[in-house]
């Protein structure tokens, strides 16, 4: 498996253990909001390099 769809693939297991924990949109709040918190603490240039960069290349 690439290393690409092991992430997503634990992304999914995460998911489906916090729903019963935490409930539905706790859950979906936490998936999305990680994500978007770990860009939003990256410095501008760093936020210009990831947007200007393909995908095959962030390896």
């Amino acid at each position: 498996m690439s290393k690409r769809v092991m992430i997503a693939a634990g992304g999914v297991v995460v998911g489906l253990i916090l729903i019963p924990l935490i409930g539905f949109l706790p859950a979906l709040l936490v998936l999305i909001g990680l994500p978007v918190i770990g860009y939003l603490m990256l410095d501008r240039s760093q936020r210009r390099r990831l947007r200007h960069i393909g995908r095959r290349e962030l390896r």
